[in-house]
C-alpha cells in the first residue's frame, strides 16, 4: 500500500508538472482570416506554434473553446492566442488583439 501512495504521488506530481508546462506556452501570433459564428471556428494565419508541435507557420480554421471569443475580434486582426490539440483536433482556448 505504502508503494501504492509514492507512485500515485508521483503520477500527480508529473501530471502537475505537465499542466505547468503547457500553461507557460508563449502565445503565438496570428492573423484572423475567418470567422465562422455558425460552426464555431475562426481561421488564422500564423507563424510557428511550437506549443503544438508546428515548426512552420500555416493558415487553418481552429474550433474555439467559448463562441463568445468570436465577438473579441475581426477579421485582419493581429491577435495572439494560445490553443490545444485534442482527439477532435485543434482548438483555441484563449485570444487577444496584439498590441
Amino acid at each position: 500500500m505504502n508503494q501504492f501512495k509514492r507512485l500515485a504521488g508521483a503520477a500527480l506530481m508529473a501530471a502537475l508538472f505537465a499542466t505547468a508546462a503547457v500553461a507557460q506556452s508563449p502565445p503565438i501570433n496570428g492573423e484572423v482570416k475567418k470567422i465562422d459564428d455558425s460552426a464555431g471556428k475562426i481561421t488564422l494565419k500564423h507563424g510557428p506554434a511550437k506549443s503544438l508541435g508546428m515548426d512552420e507557420g500555416m493558415t487553418m480554421a481552429y474550433r474555439v473553446k467559448d463562441p463568445a471569443m468570436l465577438k473579441q475580434v475581426k477579421v485582419g486582426d493581429k491577435v495572439q492566442f494560445e490553443a490545444e490539440s485534442g482527439d477532435n483536433g485543434y482548438t483555441v482556448t484563449k485570444i487577444q488583439k496584439s498590441k
